[in-house]
């Protein structure tokens, strides 16, 4: 079994819209329990040994973890009073999943209202009314959880060389792209907003710093392909045209970032060196065009057991 398994949209769409609308439930309670955290932060999901979780939620005096598990097709919600319930991954609708979710919390005590409309997906209805029957393939959503894994790993190595703010490597429920960024120190123009389904308020949050990011998303309907993105904000002259790699990557002026297709990575040579090439050279391309202080923000990729030279 290769360790970067395929990911064709065609082949689990159903599974992977059923998953990323139960990921918005789960994301939506962290997102109302949580204080806002500069960029968004408190909002994402990050991969965990089993699957997705959201990390410590504050409840009061108590933390609640929700964890999505792919090995055992189930949520499991914690609560650090003792309190475990657990809710299965499996075909249905979301408005079950959804109720089930609502139950879950008021059960333990952790009540809590969250925005009951999926985000960033045009003409998805609200949760609880969305009662179509959902497949869910459990080995569809490992195959995803097994890219995010070495997707997770490469972006671990890469975030390793730059001293200055970097995000963490978290996955956005919204777009459904676990993604990475670094930043300048500098702050940004003030975002223009107008980005589909995203409040003007949260966009110029989010891009209030000078940054350049790569991510990854597993596919869509307005994009069925697997790929992996880098794009800088404010994009400086010339950004467009640099030169990246691998060979693969191109700049895509729709969408107004680089691609590099998921299937290059997996069946190129050596796939760690070939996403770390696309990271880099990305960077590269922001940082110079953008004039960072690159000697001050940088340092060599990190070593297990090796502290980095001061």
């Amino acid at each position: 079994m290769s360790d970067w398994p395929e990911l064709a949209w065609a082949r689990w769409r159903e599974t992977a819209i059923g998953l990323q609308l139960r990921a918005q439930i789960i994301g939506k309670v962290r997102l109302a329990l949580t204080p806002w955290l500069n960029h968004s932060w408190h909002v994402p999901l990050y991969v965990s040994g089993r699957g997705l979780t959201t990390s410590p939620i504050p409840c009061g005096d108590r933390i609640l973890e929700i964890e999505f598990n792919f090995i055992d097709d189930s949520v499991v919600l914690a609560a650090s009073d003792g309190g475990i319930r657990t809710i299965a991954l499996a075909s249905g609708s979301i408005a079950d999943f959804h109720t089930a979710v609502v139950a879950a919390l008021t059960d333990p005590g952790v009540t809590t209202r969250f925005d009951g409309k999926p985000s960033e997906m045009p003409g998805a209805p609200p949760f609880a009314e969305d009662d179509a029957e959902r497949p869910y393939d459990g080995e569809a959503a490992r195959r995803f959880w097994r890219a995010l894994i070495q997707v997770q790993r490469v972006f671990g190595q890469f975030r390793t060389g730059f001293l200055g703010k970097a995000s963490p490597i978290h996955l956005f429920w919204g777009s459904f792209d676990l993604a990475s960024t670094r930043f300048s120190g500098r702050v940004a123009p003030r975002h223009p907003g107008g980005m589909p389904g995203l409040p003007d308020a949260v966009a110029c949050e989010a891009y209030s710093h000078e940054e350049a990011s790569v991510g990854f998303w597993p596919g869509s309907d307005a994009y069925p392909h697997a790929a992996f993105y880098a794009y800088a904000y404010p994009a400086p002259a010339g950004y467009a045209d640099a030169k990246v790699e691998p060979e693969a990557a191109a700049y895509n002026a729709e969408l107004g970032e680089f691609l590099l297709s998921y299937d290059a990575v997996r069946s190129a040579a050596d796939p760690d060196a070939a996403l770390l090439a696309f990271c880099q050279s990305t960077y590269n391309a922001a940082a110079d065009l953008g004039s960072w202080d690159r000697a001050s923000l940088e340092c060599p990729i990190g070593r297990p057991r090796v502290p980095r030279v001061v």
